[in-house]
């Protein structure tokens, strides 16, 4: 049924991003992504879940392995960020041929990427899950679970590029569907492949990595039946490399983000192994939580940024200012409720995963630091987003360095030395309220000063 609807044509879809009412319209395209996030947090989570019944080891190699995941965010990001966002300006600017050029770029540069990382990482594996952060007794777990998550690579970083493309369009159903699909299957084979199967925690790798694979297909089929704006053909795809230096110079501020995520849970696993696998899996079994969270904002985020990159390209200030405002209070009402919810029942939400006496001690403590600063995680991501979608690259990518690179890296050096395992379980915390304080004057700049240039847009 729904490859049967006929999509919008360009205008149309122009006159919906840059007339319908600001709330409706971020509304529509938010919700479809919040419950994209919200799914693959789902999953993920699903993962901890069902590995940390296998024993502390098995729950901490899910944290080594996401720095693992962070590289590989970090490469799908920088493309698939960089693309969309130009896509959106294009877009909006009704630069057409433009748009198309860089979706092709994007998609088969993406898939490149993908294969050199899965290469790379197999023949490093080992040596890499150390530097991550892997323990003697964690380091098994953690490369059979890494091994799997490197043969998902290329259909990662090809999924998030394709997803990328719809919502720079305004078709944030259709890439929310594709997700979904994907996401939802993982939790019946995560179980089936670890218990039944008996695979243990490569069984829970291989579910993520078949779930991958799905959602790629799902989004690449919508592409082949004309159900997107964009057409992507190797004819599109550009010969000069200026083009593919402005994808990645628009997407810089997300490697940036994924690149300081992956060095940052290194340096978190490493001070955590300090005091055994039992810290390990605790701020891993805290910082999922926390992430599903933060995830939700960044849903509204993508719901927002298509929205800001039309108007700021048509030249419309008063929407962009609007959506970013509309955007920031919705994301705060959200997490002031569940942080509130989570600092109450912390513990209940920490036995949930792990029936340790002691990890859920230590993970109760590191949920409770976080969600003391959870309401002000909107609207530093929303700053962050509205520089990076506009193509500000160099904020930008300062403000997306500061919450797991500039302002975390100091305290988890630092904050251990002084206070111990709490420094530990305070660390992230504090860099997210530094990162708030280091948003607000940012903000007011680009209000004052960056938005009088919304016709004459420095990215394009």
């Amino acid at each position: 049924m729904l490859s049967s609807r006929t999509p919008p044509t360009a205008s149309e879809q122009h006159d919906r991003m840059t007339k319908t009412p600001i709330p409706k319209l971020v509304t529509s395209l938010a919700v479809p992504t919040v419950f994209a996030q919200l799914v693959t947090m789902i999953y993920n989570t699903a993962d901890t879940y069902f590995v940390s019944q296998i024993n502390e080891s098995a729950s901490g190699a899910v944290g080594v392995s996401f720095s693992l995941m962070a590289v590989i965010q970090a490469v799908a990001g920088g493309i698939g960020m960089g693309g969309g966002n130009l896509i959106s300006i294009y877009l909006g600017a009704k630069k057409d041929e433009d748009a198309k050029k860089t979706a092709s770029s994007a998609f088969f540069s993406s898939l490149l990427a993908g294969f050199l990382i899965l290469a790379v990482g197999l023949i490093f594996l080992s040596p890499m899950m150390r530097l991550f952060g892997a323990t003697k007794t964690i380091l098994p777990y953690a490369v059979s679970y890494s091994r799997y998550i490197l043969f998902s690579a290329p259909f990662f970083c090809a999924s998030f590029i394709l997803n990328n493309i719809l919502r720079s369009e305004g078709q944030a159903t259709l890439s929310t569907i594709g997700l979904c699909a994907g996401g939802l299957l993982n939790i019946p084979l995560d179980p089936l492949f670890i218990h039944r199967f008996e695979m243990g925690i490569a069984g829970a790798a291989l579910a993520t990595m078949i779930s991958q694979m799905v959602s790629f297909f799902i989004l690449l089929v919508f592409f082949f039946r004309g159900r997107s704006v964009i057409r992507l053909h190797p004819r599109y795809i550009s010969k000069k490399a200026s083009d593919y230096f402005l994808i990645l110079k628009v997407g810089f501020p997300t490697i940036c983000r994924q690149g300081m995520a992956s060095l940052s849970t290194s340096l978190l696993n490493g001070a955590a192994g300090v005091y055994g696998d039992a810290a390990v899996a605790a701020v891993t079994i805290a910082n999922k939580i926390y992430m599903l969270v933060r995830n939700l904002i960044i849903g509204i985020g993508q719901g927002f940024q298509p929205v800001a990159g039309y108007n700021f390209g048509a030249g419309i200030r008063k929407r962009v200012k609007s959506s970013f405002a509309f955007s920031c209070l919705c994301g705060t009402v959200l997490t002031t409720v569940i942080g509130a919810l989570v600092f109450w029942r912390a513990e209940a939400v920490m036995a949930w995963f792990i029936d340790v006496p002691e990890v859920i001690e230590i993970g109760s403590l590191a949920l409770r630091f976080a969600c003391s600063v959870m309401p002000l995680l909107a609207f530093s991501t929303l700053v962050n987003q509205l520089y990076q979608c506009l193509g500000f690259t160099v904020i930008a990518a300062i403000l997306a360095s500061c919450r797991q690179g500039i302002c975390f890296i100091p305290l988890i050096l630092l904050l251990p030395a002084h206070l111990g395992l709490t420094g530990i379980q305070a660390a992230q915390p504090g860099a997210d309220l530094l990162t708030f304080l280091l948003s607000v004057p940012f903000a007011v700049l680009f209000f004052r000063k960056f938005l009088k240039r919304a016709k004459n847009n420095p990215a394009l």
